[in-house]
């Protein structure tokens, strides 16, 4: 089955719905690449590059389906950085040949610390879920959005019926109520 041909119309519309986009979540865009990338400037660089040609070429195929290209991007974005963990995943495999498959810790995030890093880690965490616990039920759902689900800050606004400068700050609260509340413990 063979796909309809575009007009010159329509790519250009489709680009422009990108370019727009882009140019709106490229701060936001820049921030959670850097985050995925644990700080390294080329592994970010790398998963935006990889984010606007997926995307681009998605909004050209298929622009209709498209209700929200900047949290489109977001989405893109994380299914690059998600597909990049998995390559890296598995060249490591392919070069790790005394890797312990039958312990069972393998491929989470308290792999290869000790037993005293684990167990702080875990206490930790603990006094994540306390904190949370004690929250309101509009801010456990504020920390969902934000920390859970990892919505970028347009979508949390519209979610809330607030605009984004509100949504940073109630975020940037929450953030501070819970450290000062896991300080507490």
């Amino acid at each position: 089955m063979e796909r309809p041909k575009m007009d010159r119309g329509e790519f250009k519309a489709a680009d422009e719905m990108f370019a727009n986009a882009w140019r709106a979540s490229l701060p936001e865009l820049e921030a959670r690449a850097r985050r995925f990338a644990e700080g390294q400037r080329d592994r970010a660089e790398e998963l935006l590059a990889n984010t606007a040609i997926k995307a681009l070429l998605f909004m050209r195929r298929s622009p209709q389906t498209i209700t929200d290209p900047c949290g489109f991007l977001f989405v893109v974005l994380r299914h690059v950085f998600l597909d990049s963990v998995r390559r890296r995943g598995r060249d490591r495999e392919v070069f790790d040949r005394h890797r312990d498959i039958d312990n069972d810790s393998n491929g989470f995030a308290h792999d290869g610390l000790s037993a005293l890093q684990k167990l702080e880690l875990d206490q930790q965490l603990g006094r994540v879920v306390n904190a949370v616990a004690r929250l309101s039920r509009d801010q456990r759902r504020l920390f969902a959005y934000r920390f859970i689900d990892d919505l970028p800050y347009p979508v949390i606004a519209e979610k809330l019926h607030i605009n984004q400068p509100l949504a940073r700050k109630r975020v940037e609260l929450l953030r501070n109520r819970i450290k000062s509340a896991m300080a507490r413990d």
